[in-house]
């Protein structure tokens, strides 16, 4: 064929000829910002102010009840910043840019599939970074992304001989790198360094390919990240994914089973943000977690089991944030501050906005009692917590502090077992385990304007699964209405 494009220089111009750099453009400027000490919210708007389609698309994502889940209006950029923050409007800039400029046009299986494995890759990398505290997250993720750039946008632009490529990889028993080069002229990998060092994107490049040696720690975790998210392809308990639990488990500094409950936890938040930021059904193509056993050592103790043994495992469907429930919560504690009604309305639309709205597994209000010298349970929700409301008694005033008198007490909303938790880690007594038994958990104060009401509790201990950012900032919301509803009431009174 006379017009048939073949070798790395051929495709390059090819590529770069599309409206890829458009894309590129978008993505050099935001990952700059990210760079940046000094950024403002001004900078950022103005970045992606310029194309009125991405600015919509970023003001939906920060609509959706996955990124604000009180789901207060958001109409502009610099709104967005204030309900949801910087980085993370950022990150959607990001990610709908590049989703966008890759899924544009009708995208065919291959190019679908490969991108959501990568979406997938890079929130699993983003998570890792964000447990080692790496500050290079925002890179971490996006080089993550564009690990398979070459091959995405080969599939996207690739006219006729993406066409041909596809019938020859669908033949049995092919050898796919050299079936590659025949066609293309080029490996995809070659074809993502050359399409990344003419954007300009040379930390990014550089990042890229480290991360085929996995040398330094952001290196790793890109290949963490990728590597997971092509093991979870072929299940959960298989070969491949148990293979990645240890140097999981090490990274992190846990046991391999709170390895499993991360990456699970990762993989579940990358199908939520995914069906937010593209147009196409990405979501459908990332494994799903919500099938698995509640006792997640039975998982780890399969070797190459099939994924579909471990789901026959089931004993009993796990709770699932009920997004409807949520809203309907946040919405009805709203109204009941305009116009206040008894105090029962109010505790019982937090507990059931957080247990199942939110979808926490273990809810308690433990409220000051007894002169305000002790902590007892005033309501809870979820199995094996109803001894709480009889049993549950912490004193708050000791000899030794603990969690529960220090959230109060600063006044501070607290995602516990996470690094930012870190100093306060050693807050978690014998009393409180003994009660509570170990693991992540949300912590919050009850606070009617000034006065010190008691402590919101929640956690995800029944199946082990990972507490998740979305389920944090309902926490928050729920939190902070809780105690304008108590500060009305008290105003009524």
């Amino acid at each position: 064929m006379s017009d048939e494009i073949h070798g790395l220089a051929q495709w390059t111009v090819r590529l770069n000829n599309a409206e890829l750099p458009a894309m590129a453009v978008v993505v050099h400027d935001l990952l700059r910002l990210s760079q940046s000490q000094t950024a403002s919210v001004k900078q950022l708007a103005e970045v992606l102010l310029r194309d009125a389609s991405l600015t919509s698309k970023v003001l939906r994502v920060s609509n959706s009840v996955y990124c604000n889940p009180g789901r207060e209006v958001v109409r502009t950029i610099s709104r967005a910043v204030v309900v949801i923050g910087f980085d993370q409007v950022r990150m959607i800039g990001l990610s709908v840019s590049l989703l966008d400029g890759l899924l544009k046009d009708s995208p065919r299986e291959q190019l679908q599939s490969l991108l959501a494995r990568s979406f997938h890759g890079a929130m699993q990398a983003r998570n890792l970074a964000d447990y080692r505290s790496l500050p290079e997250k925002e890179e971490i993720f996006i080089a993550t992304l564009l690990r398979n750039l070459g091959e995405m946008a080969f599939w996207s632009h690739g006219g006729k001989q993406a066409d041909l490529l596809a019938e020859a990889l669908a033949i049995p028993g092919v050898d796919r790198d050299k079936t590659v080069k025949r066609i293309v002229g080029a490996s995809f990998d070659q074809l993502t360094f050359g399409l990344l060092k003419t954007w300009n994107m040379g930390e990014i490049g550089q990042l890229v390919k480290a991360s085929h040696s996995a040398s330094g720690p952001a290196a790793r975790a890109v290949t963490l990240g990728a590597s997971i998210a092509d093991a979870a392809r072929g299940g959960w308990a298989g070969e491949a994914m148990q293979a990645l639990l240890d140097p999981v488990a090490e990274i992190t500094g846990t046991s391999r089973e709170e390895a499993m409950q991360q990456i699970l936890a990762s993989a579940d938040e990358a199908v939520r943000v995914a069906g937010t930021c593209s147009n196409a059904d990405l979501g459908a193509w990332i494994p799903r977690t919500d099938d698995l056993p509640l006792d997640l050592s039975e998982l780890l103790q399969m070797d190459a089991v099939p994924a579909q043994s471990a789901r026959s495992a089931v004993q009993e469907p796990l709770l699932q944030p009920n997004l409807e429930m949520l809203k309907l919560s946040v919405q009805n504690m709203a109204l009941m501050i305009k116009s206040p009604i008894n105090i029962d309305n109010t505790l019982t639309g937090v507990i059931n906005g957080l247990h199942l709205g939110a979808g926490l597994e273990r809810v308690m209000l433990a409220v000051l009692a007894d002169n305000q010298t002790r902590f007892r349970a005033r309501r809870v929700a979820g199995k094996g917590t109803q001894g709480w409301t009889q049993e549950f008694d912490l004193p708050c005033v000791g000899t030794q502090p603990h969690i529960f008198s220090y959230a109060l007490q600063n006044n501070e909303v607290l995602w516990m077992g996470t690094p930012s938790a870190g100093g306060v880690q050693d807050l978690i007594t014998p009393d409180i385990t003994g009660w509570l038994g170990t693991g992540p958990f949300f912590i919050a104060p009850v606070m009617a304007g000034t006065k010190r009401i008691g402590i919101l509790y929640g956690d995800m201990r029944l199946s082990g699964r990972s507490l998740t950012n979305a389920q944090f900032a309902a926490f928050k919301r729920l939190t902070e209405l809780t105690g304008n509803c108590l500060q009305a009431l008290s105003k009524r009174r």
